[in-house]
């Protein structure tokens, strides 16, 4: 079983969470942040990866330290679980349609962190969450998941819309990355012989 467990403890933040990378999707999430929380199972669905996930963070502040955070550990929790990555697909892509919006993920577990974000929303807020924290969930999950991500709004005219597709978009683009390739049987998808 590909899985992993990761406690993360600072000044602002308690989390722990365990995923299975062979799993159907389920999820048990729960931040504190309503909003965020919908799209934490969103990625646990769509990507078929089981996420468990309590986080206890500043939120008297604002929720920017629990969104970060729990992107750092997820990010933490799917190195560890790919281990070698030996014998996984490695590169993932999908374009994914939600009713106006349109979002394009292409990702590589290259252990090379790098994120493009053309991700462009239309408000400041969706209820109380502050859409530039999209940007910063995802920028700990790639640095410490050691991804090279780039994430385009193709089109798009509802914030909750652009953000439900991005966390929709690179669920399905991860599901493709973590897959077993049955060619690659116990092989590195890598002619350096390391990722």
């Amino acid at each position: 079983m590909r899985t992993a467990e990761i406690t993360r403890t600072t000044a602002e933040t308690e989390i722990t969470v365990s995923i299975n990378l062979d799993g159907t999707g389920t999820y048990d999430v729960d931040t504190g942040v309503g909003f965020f929380d919908h799209m934490l199972d969103q990625l646990a669905r769509h990507s078929l990866i089981d996420i468990t996930l309590r986080a206890k963070g500043d939120l008297h502040i604002d929720d920017h330290h629990s969104v970060e955070d729990c992107g750092i550990a997820l990010g933490q929790a799917l190195t560890r679980a790919l281990g070698d990555k030996t014998g996984i697909r490695r590169y993932g892509h999908f374009a994914l349609a939600m009713d106006d919006t349109q979002i394009s993920c292409a990702l590589d577990l290259s252990a090379r962190p790098f994120l493009v974000w053309n991700v462009d929303f239309p408000t400041q807020k969706i209820g109380t969450f502050d859409t530039e924290l999209v940007r910063e969930f995802f920028q700990g999950f790639s640095t410490h998941g050691g991804i090279t991500l780039h994430v385009d709004r193709i089109h798009g005219l509802n914030s909750h819309h652009i953000a439900e597709a991005a966390f929709k978009s690179v669920a399905r683009a991860l599901r493709m990355a973590v897959e077993p390739d049955p060619r690659m049987a116990g092989q590195l998808p890598s002619t350096k012989g390391a990722l």
